[in-house]
């Protein structure tokens, strides 16, 4: 599948219609889902009426944006007008209740919606399978989890499946599949985009865009952004586009975070990291370690949110739909239930302090850069990697929920493979707003190294290569 400038220049000329981009898409879809699990359902009816409206606007030269007649994925806990189910066999379905902000805006700019991806039960976990829907596979390689909560989101972009998906983020949940499937995952600084309705995990959920290029995920952002009355906690400010270019990175300072809560950082992933940040160095940044604040207290303060948020996420469904769900996601609840009403409000105070240390932080600092997540993908079916010792996914995801907590932007990146050939993840953060800022410097990661990014045609694994033919 080309990308967003390729399918919309080619819909302008008439060489392509959306039509036949929507029809392609589809079928892609329909060829990976067995094997990989990417999606819940296809919308063929629905995306072909899109496309043909579509198809008349580039005839009449009215299209309605960059991003017009462009297959587009949502995720299973997005509202779309379609069965959302958040992974669970206990919810009803939703689709009469309409849109959230951030899939009326995209079909408002023309986005043509195939279908929705894979999620956890509630996207309470950083892998994807789920009781609804069962294992979400990795196109890299099968036999390993793509990550999560957006696993089927990540996995769509991987394959072609689609140009553009909607992620959402709590903990992770675009930059960690991102990462493990070679893709690009932005989570947006929190209230870019809009959320209807409010995410029991409160204010650590993002929406943000997923894609196979830098690029493409700048183009869906700029449609998904924007202010809505609905989403009460999205604040009053307005939200500009961004115009990401290439950042010149003489002079520019970058904070090098190599140590993560939890997890020890797999040395073959460190060392890409590093050969990365070498060629920033000898391109001019100005490279120091860092440790983030208040470091050692950020697993408990996440907690109590991400927990409580399963608490209450639980206690809007029938105790008896319960035998029916996840028994990690009900484990999860249950500890966050235990809180008590003080305890959570200290993490309101604990967490405006950190937030305002890493404000502080990156307003000496002009970027943060890291691992996406510290492992490797692993065996899929598991919230964890055989042969350890951790019981949760917070243990090995600690490069990336701390910035759901401090609310900064942050972009995942492919830095290149390990040596079973399975993707590494960057991961680029920047203060709150400075979006642009971070995209920017994932182009200009994505120039200096074309071939680790998937719409650059890279040498491929026998695996990938069979899932994009």
């Amino acid at each position: 599948m080309a990308s967003v400038a390729g399918l919309t220049a080619a819909f302008r000329s008439g060489a392509l219609s959306p039509v036949d981009a929507a029809r392609a898409a589809l079928a892609r879809s329909e060829a990976i889902n067995p094997d990989l699990n990417a999606f819940t359902l296809l919308d063929h009816e629905g995306a072909q009426t899109a496309a043909e409206a579509s198809a008349r606007r580039w005839r009449e030269g009215t299209a309605l944006s960059p991003i017009d007649g462009v297959p587009t994925t949502v995720k299973d806990i997005v509202r779309c007008g379609l069965d959302i189910r958040y992974g669970s066999r206990a919810t009803d379905d939703v689709s009469d209740q309409g849109d959230a902000p951030a899939v009326k805006r995209l079909r408002a700019a023309g986005a043509v919606i195939i279908g929705v991806t894979t999620s956890p039960e509630f996207g309470w976990k950083a892998v994807t399978d789920s009781p609804a829907f069962g294992i979400t596979r990795n196109p890299w390689n099968p036999d390993m989890t793509p990550g999560g909560s957006s696993g089927g989101a990540a996995v769509a972009a991987a394959c072609g499946a689609g140009v553009l998906h909607i992620g959402t983020d709590g903990g992770g949940s675009i930059r960690i599949p991102a990462a493990f499937t070679g893709t690009v995952g932005h989570k947006p600084t929190y209230g870019t985009v809009p959320a209807w309705p409010a995410s029991a995990f409160g204010t650590v959920a993002h929406l943000g865009p997923m894609a196979r290029s830098v690029a493409d995920t700048a183009a869906m952002l700029n449609v998904m952004a924007g202010c809505d009355n609905q989403d009460w906690a999205q604040g009053w400010r307005a939200h500009g586009p961004v115009a990401p270019s290439p950042t010149d990175f003489r002079g520019v300072r970058i904070g090098y975070w190599k140590t993560a809560p939890g997890a020890t950082t797999d040395p073959e992933i460190t060392a890409h990291i590093e050969a990365c940040l070498a060629d920033l160095d000898a391109a001019g940044a100005i490279i120091e370690p860092v440790d983030l604040p208040m470091q050692d207290a950020v697993p408990e303060i996440f907690d109590r949110f991400w927990l409580v948020g399963a608490a209450t996420r639980l206690a809007a469904i029938a105790p008896d739909r319960h035998a029916d769900m996840d028994p990690g996601f009900i484990a999860a609840a249950d500890a966050g239930a235990r809180y008590t009403a003080v305890e959570r409000a200290q993490a309101e105070n604990d967490r405006a302090e950190y937030g305002a240390a890493m404000d502080m932080l990156l307003d000496r600092l002009d970027l943060l850069m890291s691992p996406s997540v510290a492992i490797a993908p692993f065996t899929v079916g598991r919230s964890v990697p055989e042969g350890t010792d951790w019981t949760r996914w917070t243990e090995w995801a600690g490069f990336s929920y701390p910035l759901n907590l401090s609310q900064q932007p942050a972009c995942s990146v492919p830095c290149g493979t390990t040596s079973n050939g399975l993707p590494i993840g960057l991961q680029i953060i920047g203060a709150r707003g400075a979006d642009q800022s971070v995209l920017s410097a994932a182009l200009e990661i994505e120039a200096m190294y074309p071939n680790q990014f998937l719409l650059s045609g890279r040498s491929l694994p026998d695996a990938l290569r069979r899932y994009q033919k």
